[in-house]
């Protein structure tokens, strides 16, 4: 599943996993859930979310779908179980200004650890309301220093992590070379809309010699999209 040794020995190894449609969209453009892929793919999802110590997503993801990021397969959580883990990988947000609902699913749904990643600008007053619910943990001034904060997982004993969406999350992570690998599904379908979300939004590179590149390392048909796997070259803090 890997591909060689993490360039930071100490941080987790990053796998980032999305479906997208044909035109490159995560979602509509009012960031609305779309059903891409399948059963098959889900499961596949499923499957890669169990062998992950942690699964994280900004808290765009968490505002627009209110995933719960649980293990949903009995068979995947018992093998789990059996490798004396919790049943869920731990519950990862990325949420600078600490946004999200006290209700959310992420934080109440399937037993297991959750983190919060917040900045120093995020309210004293929430921060003490999500202690009660998860671990949070100040990773920089204005927004979260995913670098740091991926330190900290590290020394936390998360060795590998899944990443979920959204585009901004992903972006930052690539540009800041914390990225391993990618899986992306390709569907069947056309969403459209020049602001719809995509893999990777953000600011963008603005020179070629800037791009992050990726080794393809396998393609494959499933049901019917396509599921490309891709192996980020080491490159780090790009601009």
């Amino acid at each position: 599943m890997g591909w060689g040794r993490n360039r930071y020995p100490m941080r987790p190894y990053v796998v980032v996993n999305v479906a997208m449609s044909a035109d490159g969209k995560l979602s509509t453009i009012e960031r609305r859930q779309v059903k891409i892929s399948g059963e098959q793919d889900f499961a596949r999802v499923d499957r890669l979310k169990a062998g992950c110590d942690a699964i994280m997503v900004g808290i765009g993801t968490v505002l627009a779908d209110d995933p719960s990021l649980t293990v949903k397969g009995e068979e995947c959580r018992e093998n789990r179980r059996r490798r004396g883990m919790d049943e869920h990988p731990v519950r990862v947000v990325i949420d600078s200004a600490a946004r999200i609902p006290t209700d959310a699913k992420i934080l109440h749904k399937g037993q297991g650890k959750r983190v919060i990643a917040v900045s120093l600008k995020a309210s004293p007053e929430k921060v003490a309301a999500l202690k009660q619910y998860a671990t949070v943990i100040i990773a920089g001034e204005d927004e979260v220093d995913l670098a740091k904060f991926l330190d900290e997982l590290g020394s936390m004993g998360i060795q590998r992590l899944m990443v979920e969406g959204g585009g901004t999350l992903i972006e930052g992570l690539v540009r800041a070379g914390l990225v391993d690998e990618i899986y992306t599904f390709i569907g069947n379908i056309i969403i459209g809309g020049k602001d719809a979300p995509t893999l990777a939004d953000g600011n963008g590179f603005l020179t070629e010699s800037s791009f992050a590149r990726l080794t393809l390392l396998e393609a494959h048909r499933i049901e019917k999209g396509i599921l490309l796997h891709w192996h980020v070259d080491s490159q780090e803090n790009l601009s």
